[in-house]
């Protein structure tokens, strides 16, 4: 559903995404331990509409705190299983993508592009996420697939709702197909809140500070202090550090800037006033134990864009050197929400 302009067109939707978002957030994936995909990956199409605006607002407004409005698309498809996209991760190009869904399914496949705007997906692969006896780890009761981070060819997938943290040692040989194997994680970690746990994962390049570790930031445990638990697995410094919660905000996923800077996507909703999203910049050089993180606000959004329960986020230079930033939304599988995907320039890098 679209919404064009005006406050008070606004607020029957605002209602009812609202009202979406919550029973998705309490409600168990259907069928219990049911994946969506159980024999194996299958080709799936994937439809696309083009947005041509973001601002329903201001349809002819492209800059947005520090970020330029590139292009976005609408996805459908008519497998029934293919929704609830969580995380999201490209290859360097911004072409190549690998994404999970929160009912324990792999997408993979890779953009179209018509000069710099996307125009569709191709090749689109849907398959179970396999569990360390290549069995669907859905069956186990192990869904809400949140976060999605790769090592090299190693790929970690965040369990929110178990609090595992599973590794796909072989993901760059066997893709789909390869198991995930549940690795060590801090004693605070697997006791994070029932959904609020693990929503952001980040694997730190070795050749970056704090190389080799995996950061995990969940989406609202909160310290004593009322910030949100985030943790520091492996590496040279493992351990504990917090990021500072304002204004409601909790956390969807992360993203790793080529100068090293982390931009933090993260959402709040309301009866009120619906659906809010921004991204903040917080430098990796301050991430450490026992810190408390935090960093300026460099993008919001509203009900009076086009945007939906945003999820995840990746970032990729684009062939012209461009820093491109990738958003996907999580439509809880409710006919009240959209898959979007929306591409932004950095303008202030």
């Amino acid at each position: 559903m679209s919404v064009r302009s005006g406050r008070g067109r606004l607020l029957p939707w605002v209602a009812a995404a609202a009202l979406a978002l919550v029973a998705a957030s309490l409600t168990p994936s259907p069928g219990g331990a049911q994946t969506a995909v159980s024999s194996g990956p299958v080709a799936i199409e994937v439809n696309s509409r083009p947005i041509s605006y973001f601002s329903h607002r201001e349809p002819s407004r492209v800059r947005f705190g520090s970020l330029e409005f590139v292009s976005g698309l609408v996805l459908t498809s008519s497998f029934r299983g293919f929704g609830g996209l969580s995380a999201l991760r490209l290859d360097p190009r911004g072409e190549s993508f690998t994404a999970i869904s929160d009912k324990g399914d792999w997408f993979t496949g890779r953009f179209v592009y018509r000069g710099k705007q996307l125009a569709g997906l191709a090749n689109v692969v849907a398959a179970p996420i396999l569990g360390p006896d290549g069995v669907p780890i859905a069956r186990r009761g192990w869904y809400d697939t949140e976060s999605l981070a790769f090592d090299g060819a190693a790929a970690y997938i965040g369990i929110e709702r178990v609090n595992h943290i599973l590794k796909f040692e072989t993901f760059g040989r066997d893709g789909v197909r390869a198991r995930g194997e549940p690795i060590s994680a801090p004693p605070l970690l697997r006791r994070l809140p029932h959904n609020k746990g693990v929503e952001a994962l980040l694997a730190v390049p070795h050749t970056m500070p704090l190389g080799g570790t995996l950061l995990a930031i969940s989406e609202r445990g909160l310290d004593s202090a009322g910030n949100i638990l985030a943790f520091l697995i492996g590496g040279p410094s493992p351990g504990q550090f917090s990021v500072r919660r304002t204004e409601d905000y909790d956390v969807s996923d992360v993203a790793l800037l080529p100068s090293g800077t982390l931009l933090l996507l993260e959402r709040k909703f309301s009866f009120i006033s619906g659906v809010g999203i921004r991204i903040r910049r917080i430098p990796l050089s301050a991430v450490a134990p026992g810190q408390v993180v935090d960093g300026p606000t460099i993008f919001e959004a509203d009900l009076g864009n086009e945007v939906d329960n945003m999820e995840g986020i990746d970032v990729h230079q684009s062939a012209d050197g461009d820093t491109i930033l990738t958003m996907v939304s999580d439509d809880n599988f409710s006919l009240l929400q959209r898959t979007l995907l929306l591409q932004f320039k950095l303008v202030d890098p």
